[in-house]
């Protein structure tokens, strides 16, 4: 940046050709985005050309519309974000991070497969010895790793997220 002019004892910077274009703004609307770099051209362009009087005024415009266009693209997340949320519980998922699995649903599980587990041990010992233990034990701790981490395994290439158990 170039020092400018001093107003008031500070050094305001004038903009330079760095200044003059944005090529980092980093949104997913190019629409947006060049919208926005046009609306900074023209304030610089009007800055230089109206002196340093105008310069509050037209920076409190311009991040006028930079806070004018942050506010469509949140509230645009925000509609998809529910709009996905309402698909998931209308599919009977559950939306993500909504929190619906909880201390019963996921402690509850470990405790009946553990209760379960003592009979199933017991008739597996009796007909395969430890062989047998060590399958039935196999199969109960697999069964437990698919509760504890369904839905957050990756799908399989070819099957389609949509399908139930």
């Amino acid at each position: 940046m170039q020092e400018g002019k001093k107003k008031r004892g500070a050094a305001l910077p004038t903009p330079g050709p760095a200044l003059s274009t944005v090529t980092s703004m980093d949104t997913r609307d190019p629409a947006r985005t060049d919208e926005l770099k046009k609306e900074l051209d023209a304030t610089l362009h009007a800055r230089r050309e109206l002196g340093s009087e105008y310069e509050s005024a037209l920076i409190e415009s311009f991040l006028g519309k930079v806070e004018q266009s942050l506010e469509t693209t949140i509230d645009r997340q925000v509609r998809r974000r529910t709009a996905e949320q309402q698909v998931a519980a209308a599919r009977g998922g559950r939306p993500p991070g909504s929190g619906a699995e909880g201390f019963g649903e996921r402690y509850g599980f470990g405790i009946i497969s553990l209760v379960l587990a003592i009979p199933l041990s017991a008739i597996a010992v009796t007909q395969a010895n430890l062989e047998g233990l060590i399958v039935a034990w196999l199969g109960i701790a697999a069964v437990n790793f698919v509760h504890a981490f369904r839905g957050r395994l990756p799908l399989r290439a070819g099957r389609d997220d949509t399908d139930d158990f």
